[in-house]
């Protein structure tokens, strides 16, 4: 799922869940009276201020298909957690708030969906709130992104008077009713035309005429322009009263594409058949407070897995047990013994792996690495107390490991005041929250005056580093030599007088980062 901060995604993924009976009730970001917070959110953070900070997959099982639904965080300072997501999905939900349509982050988001050539669902949340005309919403899609709207439903009743949802093609109509907190499913009610007609009166007629419209203009779902991601089929509802999340779900059955054949980090696809092959695409520490566990992500891109085989790490060649594989649903777990192409399987204490990593049986395989971002922020970590220096030492890999944060250094900083980087501030108050509470290691952090990160090789590095307004520092990650500057105006003039130096912007699934 993608979209912009508070569009909802979170709530959504609950209703999904509910919809599909993999949880009781529904839960809200904001949980409030009886209704709880929403499972996927598990992390203190999350729950404390009510944001999403990581991806949660959660398996669901419905009318004898699996999803593997990934709720990522919407805001851009975690937008790199989200870019490490769409590596390993076959299609996204792009949810818009009803009344606000596009925003920045969704439309960031959306160019990454067609960079890896991925099919989009609309789904309009929020339909039980005052919002624009559905037509205004769908104009904007098409005017904005580009991609056609083909609306598989449409709303009886205007944004904040929302009565039900006539279905495309078919005309059946489903009166909704809200259930009390919203925190069960909603209640349904199917009416003909004409008791739907006496029933909505003047929204009825209102609905049939913008129907009337969608068809004269051709609006109709096509398969393959979908796939192609020329077109996205749009339904509408909300989430928190569960009004349309059936709709969505059975959509999503119905026409979210099946796992595919993955190309290899030399371009040549995969066979969903070969045998077994994971891509590495999220790393997460400590999800069990109880055993300070670390978990490692997998997509299953082909063949089948079976707990205890032993697969090839591609990075180290070095085996890698799968004893401990797990199906993961927020913090909640249960052991997996078997999974399929489009799976994702949780495999603990992972300490080998790293994001972007490639494990396989049989025949060497090995999948793109994920990139990773350019980062705007950069601050000083020191530990506030000297006695917990391994600590400190033992939390920083760990973060820098799972992606949280990008850590560099130089001989002249020294292991004991790393460079953090960040692509938004927020990720620095997860490294000292996370520090103090998962490690025990509370941090002190000193921002440092620089904005832009370049990539530079060996032979530019001593020449930058003397530089006013510069720094080179290396990833620890990858080792790559990174060029800290201060602002964009002091790139242009270092390029302009040290042509011959090496700048490189930083790449990240095939979009290059602002300067």
């Amino acid at each position: 799922m993608i979209s912009h901060p508070d569009a909802g995604k979170s709530t959504l993924t609950e209703a999904l869940a509910l919809h599909a009976a993999a949880i009781a009730s529904a839960g809200a970001v904001h949980g409030k009276g009886e209704r709880r917070g929403v499972v996927s959110d598990w992390m203190e953070m999350e729950r404390a201020r009510g944001i999403s900070i990581t991806s949660a997959a959660l398996r669901i099982d419905y009318d004898g298909h699996v999803l593997n639904l990934l709720d990522t965080p919407g805001h851009a300072d975690f937008s790199e957690d989200t870019y490490r997501v769409l590596a390993a999905v076959d299609c996204a939900i792009m949810l818009l708030d009803s009344a606000k349509g596009l925003e920045p982050q969704t439309l960031k988001l959306f160019e990454v969906c067609r960079a890896r050539r991925v099919p989009v669902i609309t789904f309009v949340n929020k339909w039980d709130r005052p919002g624009r005309e559905p037509l205004e919403l769908l104009d904007e899609i098409e005017q904005r992104i580009g991609l056609r709207p083909t609306p598989l439903n449409w709303p009886v009743g205007i944004a904040g008077d929302f009565r039900g949802l006539i279905e495309r093609p078919g005309g059946a109509y489903t009166k909704l009713e809200r259930t009390p907190g919203g925190a069960t499913r909603a209640r349904e009610e199917t009416l003909n035309a004409q008791q739907a007609a006496r029933a909505e009166g003047p929204a009825w007629a209102q609905a049939g005429e913008e129907l009337e419209l969608l068809a004269e203009i051709g609006a109709d779902y096509d398969q393959a322009s979908f796939l192609a991601g020329a077109s996205s089929p749009v339904l509408f509802g909300a989430a928190l009263p569960n009004f349309g999340v059936a709709a969505l779900l059975r959509t999503l059955i119905a026409l979210a594409p099946a796992p595919s054949a993955q190309p290899d980090a030399g371009g040549r696809p995969r066979p969903v058949q070969a045998p077994f092959s994971g891509l590495v695409f999220k790393m997460q520490a400590n999800m069990d407070k109880a055993h300070r566990d670390r978990m490692a992500f997998v997509r299953v891109c082909s063949g089948r897995f079976e707990r205890g085989m032993v697969l090839t790490h591609a990075a180290t060649g070095r085996p890698f047990a799968t004893k401990y594989s797990q199906a993961v649903f927020g913090s909640q777990r249960h052991t997996i013994d078997t999974a399929y192409p489009g799976d994702v399987i949780a495999l603990v204490n992972a300490a080998a792996l790293r994001v972007g990593d490639t494990l396989y049986a049989g025949p060497k395989v090995e999948f793109a690495p994920i990139p990773s971002f350019a980062p705007e922020h950069f601050a000083v970590a020191r530990a506030t107390d000297a006695g917990r220096h391994k600590q400190f030492r033992r939390g920083i890999d760990q973060l820098d490991t799972e992606g949280v944060i990008q850590v560099l250094s130089s001989e002249v900083r020294g292991d004991q005041a790393p460079v953090l980087a960040a692509v938004g501030p927020l990720q620095f108050d997860v490294v000292a929250h996370r520090m103090a509470h998962e490690f025990r290691a509370p941090i002190e952090l000193a921002h440092l005056d620089y904005s832009i990160a370049r990539r530079t090789d060996a032979a530019s590095a001593p020449a930058l580093h003397a530089l006013p307004g510069a720094e080179v520092l290396t990833r620890r990650s990858d080792h790559a030599l990174l060029a800290l500057i201060h602002n964009k105006w002091r790139l242009r003039v270092i390029q302009r007088d040290n042509p011959d130096l090496t700048t490189a912007p930083l790449l990240a699934g095939g979009l290059e980062t602002q300067d």
